[in-house]
């Protein structure tokens, strides 16, 4: 299995439910716009589903297109479709991050009439707070798009990931928040007075190292490649996850093998994972489904080769697994694939 394949990753059905909020409550077809985006309607309600990343970007663009509107419907005011585009066009010839980073939210002022962003440099941390104009909270779908296209962009611009020390969110805790531990930072808290993001002021110094030429590409499948490309690569869980795909799922260690390799006891291990929102069954599990949608979708292999290849001893012991995962089995995944 190609590198490349595996590491593009899954996201979380609850994105694409947050999603389609406003497509449904203006009439729109969501149906339909599943189904041009290669993801069966029934996978919605599977609430432990996840769906390929290219997908989901595809989904992203076509939602986007439906309402005329990149920010998915949740500011009064529209992000109209290609405003990203310009968005990249007006920063792209900035020399440093900070200078980049006050421009985009300058420019996401003009887009946008219920929130908006500053950027606070504090001695060694920067922070990017959220001004919400409404007085309650929102939902959290609407403060983690904007985070994330930001941080996303802004990580883009240097080449590497910022890493955010903290998130903060005005709102109560999405039923998705496992996976903006991953997005955003394991130190992660709701409900509180603001919503903000932290990350070493020092970034802010750092060049831009993209041109015009290299935004051509970059726009391709952005922003919502962003999801996945600047996860967090630092954590023990992405180590973990590193580790484990160099080798077949048949080899993968126990825990207690895993905890001597890491140079940690069991329970010091144990805690640590915790700390980042995930278990070591949860972290194959993960990896085991990343594979076997990549295999499904780009490749010819027998669901029973897959099955063996992902180290399970049986067919049915596959099908009852990727079931549980995706609210679909195997075979009836690839069909709606194929049929799209």
């Amino acid at each position: 299995m190609s590198e490349p394949t595996s590491d593009k990753g899954t996201i979380s059905i609850g994105f694409v439910h947050e999603a389609l909020v406003e497509v449904r409550a203006r009439g729109i077809d969501a149906d339909a716009l599943l189904n041009q985006a290669g993801i069966s309607p029934e996978l919605l309600n599977a609430p432990q589903a996840r769906v390929s990343s290219e997908h989901f970007a595809v989904l992203w663009h076509l939602i986007a297109q439906a309402l005329d509107d990149e920010f998915f419907g949740m500011d009064s005011h529209r992000m109209k479709a290609g405003s990203f585009t310009l968005l990249c066009h007006s920063v792209i010839h900035c020399d440093t991050l900070e200078r980049a980073l006050r421009r985009a939210l300058r420019f996401f002022r003009l887009l946008l009439d219920d929130l908006e962003g500053v950027l606070v440099r504090d001695g060694e941390t920067a922070r990017v707070e959220i001004i919400d104009r409404l007085a309650e909270p929102r939902r959290a779908f609407a403060y983690g798009t904007f985070l994330i296209i930001l941080h996303g962009l802004a990580c883009w611009l240097i080449g590497r990931r910022i890493p955010l020390g903290y998130a903060r969110f005005r709102c109560d805790e999405p039923d998705f928040s496992a996976e903006w531990r991953v997005l955003f930072s394991p130190d992660l808290g709701f409900g509180g007075a603001t919503t903000e993001i932290a990350f070493p002021a020092e970034f802010l110094d750092m060049p831009n190292v993209q041109s015009e030429r290299t935004m051509k590409l970059f726009l391709r499948s952005a922003p919502a490649n962003f999801l996945v490309k600047y996860r967090n690569s630092e954590g023990l869980v992405a180590r973990i996850r590193r580790r484990l795909r160099r080798m077949p799922p048949d080899a993968w260690p126990d825990f207690e093998t895993l905890a001597q390799q890491l140079h940690f006891s069991v329970s010091t291990l144990r805690r640590h994972l915790l700390d980042e929102g995930q278990s070591y069954q949860s972290i194959k599990d993960d990896l085991r489904l990343d594979l076997a949608i990549s295999q499904l979708s780009h490749s010819d292999k027998s669901v029973l080769d897959i099955a063996l290849e992902l180290g399970f001893a049986e067919a049915s012991a596959f099908h009852r697994a990727f079931k549980k995962w995706t609210g679909a089995r195997p075979g009836e995944y690839r069909r709606a694939l194929a049929g799209h």
